[in-house]
């Protein structure tokens, strides 16, 4: 159903900590004018976590008038209580989104029956398709295969999942143990250096943080690896290789991943929310050394 290069949208801030709606209008068109195939609103690069329910419902509304069916519009609303993430599926279907982008229960390391529980409660919940999120490292609880399988095919508006595994087998494994049973069930890395992989194993692209640095990029791989021009493949795939090092630049990653994004020429405050800072002055020149390195800068 979903194919090429989605982005997990960052969430611009202000000095205050609110949300800069005029700097998530640049940053969502200049995203979408170099080639992202879909959006991704609330998912982990966009803090979805440190956000009220006012706060979510104001995005969403924007994002979705602000995007104007350029392109496919996903919105995260996972969480811990049913009620709310059914409530803001609900919401989200109502002002439009193409899809719900929908992480397991974090905390607690619940067994399959709870997990089938859970998902079935949302997707019982709406006609919205359903993507379901998958990052153990974040969760504490890794979605077989098995159990992705059996809810795709009780519930046919579970149409996708990004995949957040540091290891390619289990993302195979899904490509070959659902998307063999289900032909358009869509499956996404979510990590930036597994495109490659996930496509060579049959999958449909990637949903990661570094298309908001460099959109161009992932964009330019995926049409070199479609076109068959792997001297193309493996040149970016070097790049996006040196920008991994990003990730690392900050705990949580979120902040070193905007102060990338402002040095890129996003007029920005890399504003995170708290408990999350800002990068001092030192994580900063680090962030710039590697995008120096990887020659974006």
């Amino acid at each position: 159903m979903f194919k090429g290069v989605f982005s997990p949208v960052i969430t611009i801030l202000d000095q205050t900590g609110k949300i800069d709606f005029h700097g998530m209008h640049e940053h969502i068109d200049y995203l979408i004018n170099n080639g992202i195939d879909g959006l991704l609103f609330l998912g982990s690069m966009g803090e979805f976590f440190a956000f009220t329910e006012e706060e979510k419902k104001k995005l969403i509304t924007f994002a979705i008038e602000t995007v104007n069916h350029r392109v496919p519009v996903l919105i995260g609303t996972g969480g811990t209580s049913v009620e709310e993430v059914v409530k803001l599926t609900q919401f989200t279907e109502v002002q439009g989104a193409d899809a719900a982008v929908v992480i397991s229960p974090y905390y607690f390391k619940l067994d399959d029956e709870n997990l089938y529980n859970y998902y079935a409660a949302v997707a019982q919940s709406t006609k919205l398709p359903i993507v379901i999120y998958n990052f153990p490292e974040r969760t504490n609880v890794n979605i077989s295969p098995e159990l992705v399988l059996m809810l795709v095919q009780d519930f046919p508006n579970i149409v996708a999942i990004k995949d957040t595994v540091d290891n390619i087998s289990h993302t195979r494994q899904l490509i070959q143990g659902v998307k063999s049973a289900v032909k358009d069930f869509s499956v996404f890395s979510g990590f930036d250096e597994y495109l490659v992989p996930n496509l060579m194993a049959g999958g449909d692209g990637v949903l990661c943080g570094l298309t908001n640095v460099v959109p161009e990029l992932f964009c330019k791989l995926f049409k070199a690896y479609q076109g068959g021009d792997f001297s193309t493949v493996v040149t970016s795939q070097q790049k996006i290789s040196e920008l991994m090092s990003i990730y690392d630049a900050s705990q949580p990653f979120v902040a070193a991943m905007k102060t990338a994004v402002m040095l890129t020429g996003r007029t920005m405050i890399p504003m995170v929310k708290a408990p999350g800072t800002m990068l001092d002055e030192q994580g900063k020149e680090k962030v710039r050394s590697i995008l120096v390195k990887a020659n974006v800068v």
